[in-house]
Formats: C-alpha cells, sequence, structure tokens
C-alpha cells in the first residue's frame, strides 16, 4: 500500500455547500472546543439545588457548579467551599436528621434542619466509609481498624481491631522439650498457670465493661483483607480475607522511550490471562459484642463442588496426549467487587446480611443471605451461564425496607430483569426482550426506580415499580439515553440526558407534578452548535445467522441521491470493548468518531456504525454469542452489514471499507484476515492481535485460559489468520498502551514481514500515547492516516 498518492483538500466538500464544512484539525482537536459537558451531578441536602462538576478549559482540573432550583441561577463554588459542600456520597441517619459523610479523606456531619456542618476529624489518614448506628452515632473505618464517634460526647471507640497474625494467646503444639520442661518444674507450670489465669480475667474484664477496648480479631498470618461490612447495628461484622500472595500474576514490561532524562525507563504492567491465581475468599462472621468468630461454610452453594469446564478440559487433555484429571472439591469464590461496597447488603434491623457471591471461574453468581442468629448460609438465588455469568452489569441487589424481602436483578430469562424473593418463591417485576439496571430503592420504600431500554434497544429510559401494586410505569419519554440520580425525599430526579448529536446536559423532574423535565444546563459550544452535524438513522440489518436484527447507525452525505449513476464508498466502523453499546440514540462515548462520521460523508461516503454480536443492551444470547470464538459471529456481522449497504443505500460493495480501535482493532484484523473478499481496506487501531496476552479478567471470561482452552485462544486470535491479508491495512498503536500492549502490533508485524505481506500493510506508532490517546496531534496524525488509507483505496 503506497501512501504517495495526490490526497485532496482535508476541506473537500460534497455538493451541498449550506452546511459548513468541517476539517479533520477541528475534529481532532482538544475536545474542549465542543464544550465541557456536566458530570458527577447531585441534589443538595435540601433538594433545593443542584451541584455538577465540570471541566475547566485549558487545564485537567475541574470546576464544581451550584444551580439554584427555583431561579434556575448557577454560580461557581469556590474552592474554600469544597470542605464542607453537601456530598453526594453522604448517608442518612436513620431518623433523617442528620448525613455523615467523608470529604478529602476526614469525616464530617451535617445537621439537616439547620444546615449546619460539623468536623468529625482533621487527621492525615483517611477515616473511610461512614455509616451510622443509630441515629447518633457515626462509624468508620481506618485501615483495619473499625471506630465510632459519639456524636453527643466526641467520644472515639474502638468497634474492632482485626490483625492478620495468628493469635498470639492461642495453644500452640508444644514440641517434646516444652513439655519436658512443665513436666520437670513446677516454677514453669506455675508461671503458664498464672498466665492463663491473667489473661482469662483481663479478657473477662475487657467483655463486660463499655470503658474498655475490644479485643482484636486474629485471623491468622500471610492472609489480605478483601471484604469488611458493618451491620447497621455495629454489633456484627462481616469480613473476607484473601490468602497473601506477591503479585497476581507475572507482570510483563513496557518501555518508555521519550523520558525526561533520556534513558529509556521500563515500567512492570499488568500480568497475561492464565498466570493470574484466582483466589478463593474466607468469610468471617464477627460478633462484636461476644467476641465469638463464625467462619462462613460454601459447601451447600448448589453446583459448587462441579467443574462446568469439565468436557473442555477433557477434550484439551486428550489433544495433548495426557490423562484427564477431574476437578476435586470445591472451587473457589469471592464477594462481587466490580461496584466497590455492592457486594455486602444488610437489612435495616441487622437480622440478615445478604451476599452476592462470584465463582472463580465466574460460570455461577449466588446472592445469599445469613440470618445472625442460626449463622447458615441460605441460596436466595443461584445463576448458572455456561458462557460466562455477566459481572459487569445486572449486579442489583438489596433488601427492601420490610427486612425481608431481597430485590436483584438477573439474566436467568435471557435479559436482565428485576425479581423479589424472600426466599423460596420468586416474583418477576419485569419481563421481556428488554434489560433492566441502575435500580435504588426510593427512601420512602414505596417506589424501585430503573433503567430499561424497553421502547427501543438503544432508548434508555427511567421506570419505577411500585412495590404494592407491583406495577411498572414509565417516569421519563425523552428519547435518547438517561441516567438519573433520586433526591433523598424521593420528590424528584436528575436526569443527565443526550441524544446522537446532543452530548450529556442535566434536566430535573418533579415526580409530584410537572408534565416534562426542566433542563438546566447548557454546555454545549457556540462554535459545535455551529455545524451541521449529521443525524444518524438507526437501522436494523438483518442477520444470516440468527433470528434478531443487528442494530446500527446509519450516517449519509447530507444529499445523498439513491438514483445517481455512481454508487458511493462506505466505511464500517467497529467499536471498541466487545461488550459496550454504540448504536444507540444518545451521545456516543466516541465523540470524535462521531464527528470523523460527519466528515467522511461530507467527502461522498456512506457510514454504518454496528452493535455486532457481543455488544451490550440486547440480552445474554447476543452477548455470550462470541463465546470461545471470538472475531467468528462479529465478522459475520459486519459482512452483513456490508451487503445490505450494497442491496439497500446505493453503496459499491467492492468499495466498503472497516475501521476501530481496540477490539474494533482486533475485529479489523480477523475481518481482513478471514474475510479477505468482503472488504476493499482497513485501519485497525491499538489491537489485538493475541488473546494469550490479554488480560485474565476479560479475557478469561470469554476464552476461558491458554492452558485449559488452547483451540479457544488459537480460533480467536488475529495473528493465527495473518496469511489470508490481502488488502491494504493501516496498523496504529501507542506505544506507551498498558492495556493492550504496544508488543502486540510488534509481533503481528514480524509474522506479517515473514509472510511476506509488505505491500499490504503500514505500520504507524505514537511513541508517548497510552490506550486512549491524548494528544491532539496524535489523534489527527492517526485520523489522517485513517482517510488517506480510504481515500486511496475506496474512491
Amino acid at each position: 500500500m503506497s501512501m504517495a498518492l495526490t490526497i485532496p483538500a482535508l476541506t473537500a466538500y460534497a455538493a451541498d455547500n449550506s452546511a459548513k464544512a468541517l476539517t479533520l484539525e477541528q475534529v481532532m482537536a482538544d475536545p474542549d472546543w465542543m464544550g465541557n459537558a456536566p458530570h458527577s451531578a447531585y441534589f443538595s441536602d435540601d433538594g433545593k439545588s443542584v451541584f455538577y462538576s465540570q471541566k475547566i478549559s485549558g487545564s485537567n482540573q475541574q470546576q464544581v457548579w451550584q444551580i439554584d432550583l427555583a431561579t434556575k441561577q448557577q454560580r461557581k463554588v469556590e474552592d474554600q467551599e469544597l470542605f464542607t459542600l453537601d456530598n453526594s456520597n453522604g448517608v442518612l441517619s436513620p431518623d433523617g436528621n442528620l448525613k455523615a459523610f467523608n470529604n478529602r479523606g476526614d469525616l464530617w456531619v451535617k445537621y439537616l434542619s439547620t444546615g449546619d456542618v460539623r468536623q468529625l476529624t482533621r487527621t492525615n489518614t483517611n477515616e473511610g466509609r461512614p455509616q451510622f448506628i443509630g441515629s447518633n452515632t457515626v462509624a468508620y473505618r481506618q485501615g483495619n481498624a473499625l471506630y465510632a464517634i459519639n456524636l453527643n460526647s466526641g467520644l472515639i471507640s474502638q468497634l474492632a481491631d482485626i490483625k492478620l497474625t495468628d493469635d498470639p494467646d492461642k495453644e500452640k503444639n508444644k514440641s517434646y522439650l516444652d513439655k519436658q520442661q512443665s513436666r520437670y518444674f513446677d516454677y514453669i507450670k506455675k508461671q503458664q498457670q498464672q498466665n492463663t489465669v491473667a489473661r482469662e480475667r483481663n479478657n473477662k474484664i475487657a467483655q463486660e465493661s463499655d470503658l474498655d477496648a475490644p479485643q482484636s480479631w486474629y485471623l491468622g498470618n500471610k492472609k489480605e483483607i478483601h471484604t469488611v461490612s458493618l451491620s447497621p447495628n455495629g454489633r456484627y461484622l462481616l469480613v473476607g480475607t484473601y490468602p497473601k500472595v506477591k503479585s497476581l500474576g507475572k507482570s510483563d514490561n513496557m518501555p518508555r522511550f521519550v523520558t525526561k532524562d533520556g534513558y529509556v525507563k521500563n515500567e512492570k504492567v499488568r500480568s497475561l490471562v492464565g498466570t493470574y491465581k484466582p483466589r478463593n475468599e474466607t468469610l468471617y462472621l464477627l460478633d462484636l459484642m461476644s467476641h465469638k468468630k463464625h467462619q462462613l461454610d460454601y459447601s451447600g452453594l448448589p453446583t459448587i463442588n462441579e467443574d462446568p469446564m469439565a468436557d473442555i478440559k477433557r477434550a484439551t487433555a486428550k489433544r495433548n496426549g495426557q490423562d484427564y484429571k477431574p476437578h476435586q472439591g470445591n472451587r473457589g469464590v469471592a464477594v462481587f467487587d466490580w461496584i466497590p461496597n455492592r457486594g455486602v447488603s444488610w437489612t435495616d434491623d441487622s437480622s440478615k446480611v445478604a451476599i452476592m457471591l462470584y465463582s472463580d471461574d465466574n460460570k455461577d453468581r449466588w446472592i445469599v443471605s445469613l440470618g445472625v442468629n442460626n449463622k447458615a448460609l441460605k441460596t436466595m438465588h443461584h445463576l448458572r451461564d455456561e458462557a460466562w455469568v455477566n459481572d459487569w452489569d445486572f449486579n442489583d441487589f438489596g433488601w427492601l425496607n420490610d427486612n425481608k424481602t431481597l430485590y436483584y436483578t438477573s439474566e436467568e430469562t435471557g435479559f436482565s430483569h428485576l425479581y423479589l424473593t424472600q426466599g423460596r418463591k420468586v416474583n418477576a417485576l419485569t419481563k421481556g426482550r428488554f434489560i433492566v439496571n441502575n435500580v435504588r430503592e426510593a427512601n420512602d420504600g414505596q417506589y424501585l426506580y430503573y433503567r430499561a431500554n424497553k421502547k427501543h434497544p438503544g432508548i434508555y429510559e427511567v421506570y419505577r415499580v411500585d412495590l404494592t401494586t407491583r406495577k411498572s410505569e414509565a417516569v421519563t419519554n425523552l428519547g435518547g439515553l438517561n441516567s438519573f440520580k433520586l433526591s433523598d425525599d424521593a420528590t424528584q430526579l436528575l436526569i443527565t440526558h443526550s441524544e446522537a448529536t446532543k452530548p450529556n446536559e442535566l434536566f430535573r423532574f418533579d415526580l409530584a407534578g410537572e408534565q416534562a423535565p426542566t433542563k438546566l444546563t447548557n454546555t454545549v459550544s457556540d462554535k459545535f452548535k455551529s455545524f451541521d452535524w449529521v443525524q444518524p438513522e438507526f437501522i436494523e440489518v438483518p442477520s444470516s445467522q440468527v433470528d434478531q436484527p443487528i442494530y446500527a447507525r446509519l450516517y449519509k452525505p447530507k444529499d445523498f441521491d439513491a438514483a445517481r449513476a455512481e454508487k458511493y464508498p462506505a466505511v464500517i466502523f467497529i467499536h471498541g470493548a466487545g461488550y459496550l453499546q454504540n448504536a444507540h440514540q444518545g451521545w456516543s462515548g466516541y465523540f470524535r468518531e462521531f464527528m470523523f462520521h460527519t466528515f467522511l460523508t461530507q467527502q461522498g461516503y456512506l457510514v454504518l456504525d454496528m452493535d455486532y454480536r457481543a455488544s451490550k443492551g440486547y440480552g445474554r444470547d447476543w452477548r455470550t454469542a462470541i463465546y470461545r470464538q471470538m472475531g467468528t459471529p462479529e465478522v459475520v456481522d459486519l459482512r452483513d452489514g456490508a451487503d445490505w449497504l450494497a442491496q439497500n443505500a446505493h453503496v459499491e460493495r467492492s468499495k466498503v471499507g472497516i475501521y476501530g480501535g481496540s477490539y474494533g482493532g482486533f475485529l479489523t484484523f480477523m475481518a481482513l484476515f478471514t474475510e479477505p473478499d468482503a472488504f476493499a481496506a482497513g485501519a485497525s487501531l491499538r489491537p489485538v492481535t493475541d488473546w494469550a496476552h490479554y488480560n485474565h479478567g476479560y479475557t478469561s471470561n470469554i476464552l476461558n485460559t491458554p492452558e485449559v482452552d488452547p483451540i479457544a485462544f488459537e480460533r480467536s486470535s488475529p495473528i493465527e489468520f495473518a496469511e489470508g491479508l490481502n488488502k491494504p491495512l493501516l496498523i496504529a498503536h501507542g506505544m506507551v498502551d498498558d492495556n493492550v500492549f504496544f508488543k502486540d502490533t510488534v509481533r503481528l508485524v514480524q509474522r506479517l514481514i515473514e509472510l511476506e505481506k509488505t505491500r499490504y500493510f503500514e505500520t504507524a506508532i505514537y511513541p508517548i500515547e497510552p490506550h486512549g490517546f491524548k494528544e491532539p496531534s496524535s489523534w489527527l496524525d492517526e485520523y489522517k492516516r485513517i482517510y488517506y488509507l480510504f481515500e486511496e483505496n475506496l474512491k
């Protein structure tokens, strides 16, 4: 592929001159020019105003703003106010009069009736995760210890001190010489007896008095803390420990060539899939009053001792000429921790705790409850997925205010839905071919609010279900994408809303009476508004393999003419992450690509942006279609998209190019290598070339591990199919990418060199760029090259 060609000016424009022409320089400039959208928005404690953060133009710093909901006026929050500002992560006291929060590592409490704020700590350590014990005591964690502050007296009391060592007072196995000494000498025997009496008396005094700090808890050495959760009444503590290891896997290396001192700097980066060793979490329930420790028993969990990968392991052993060795004993489990503090839920009365557990192979999820009196685990819900349980989404769960009913989301029907259970009978609150997430219970206990794509897979509105009638109703009807925050008094919603051509803005909705949400912010710049952005059409591409359409965005030139003699060239954009939805009807995280697609339409291209199989938002079967075969169903979907363009959008079938980054770069390789006649050219950005070199958490879900399932890796890695390349390919990669390592590109390039594919590929490297580029100059260089590739090969 030659780059030495005459390129039309980057401002070249199609016949429609009524719109302002874009340049790539504008598209790839520092995004501050677009205006900076609000984020991290929340209601003030009194519900009369809204706070949000906004990036400061020309800086990496954030500015906090306050909007008065009565006047709609907004003001800049000064830096000195940030210490006492209403906090979005605060916790309410049971009587609703106080709010405790952590700000910059210190603890604060706010008296909601007066608005007065009181600082409880001022230290250089972090007093984290405050919670109320009753209405006058605030508990918090500091390291491996828990403390409580009495708001009336100011007394700080230690609730629990966790030691990751063996108990020094525990009777150890005595050696022969130890036993001999106490047998021979009364002096030694008397000393031992006196020490035992003194220890027992001191412990008894401590237990019977509220004036002394409690005894320490010794959980053993060579361990580390994973889970810590205190019951609302402050009596019980759930603690989970992992075996302590030096590393979670063998780290790889990443050199930095552009450094301050001119010397190459080598950095240790993440380990590779299969080198990570899953760790079993041991859970204890600690009774802080009686100082009794109970270890939770997992043996009753359904299928805990089954190996769901037995058939795969048996086939791999046979392939390697080895004997298959069946799995023995229980599989490892751990508390869910993708969302901090979301893996444990206590009832308000502290009588029960619910825990979300995952198996170490991610084939099973259990939601269990533990009664503090009977100490037995009870399985409230069990979800098995032969591929992998979706641990990225649909993990909402918790107790309702009645202290006996658990709500949760599950993909058991193929789509994530909302359920209630008390342990036996399960009630489905939602059902249908849509997904439910972001479940929140109103503080008044009347409704569960949630987000769902009921109207269309690409439209997410806010809904609520009445917990008495168990009927759902739509709260918003805005279209596009909507996320929400509920005010403490459950009377209003703060909505973050976007549309395909409109970035995020804030809206407020009065649940009591307003007919439509009120827009609060207008952060998009006039310059951004001055461009006539192409509104994508939301289409359904029929699949050649499954009875479900492939949802996509279609970008057409403003002067599109389906009857003109010359057919159009087209580009298919392939989103990254695999499990991500981009053909929705809201503002895309791929905002540069959105603008680039308008630019391409101005150059006479059509652009198709597809949510291929593996994408988010379309149910379990769509998500897991790639299990053990990444790059196979997705490429079929991309080919179906190209065929659809030719049949329905006046596109020249031989002039369809593709591009994408990360997972999109991987699929660009797989498409060009395994379907070389389907696409005319492709650009692969920051691409995975060999899944055996990617991380464990993502890859092992889909392909298992190379040792267990080598066939899955071999059928899914582009480097295995590189000999199929016969069309122009651009490979672009940042050299300090600590997500998809630059060595992925290096290894593939060496493979292409050895296969004598010189005429077909070019490589662009970016010495200072990570996975997501930072510098506008790098973005511009990369997308100029993509544009040149398409101009040369699709026009």
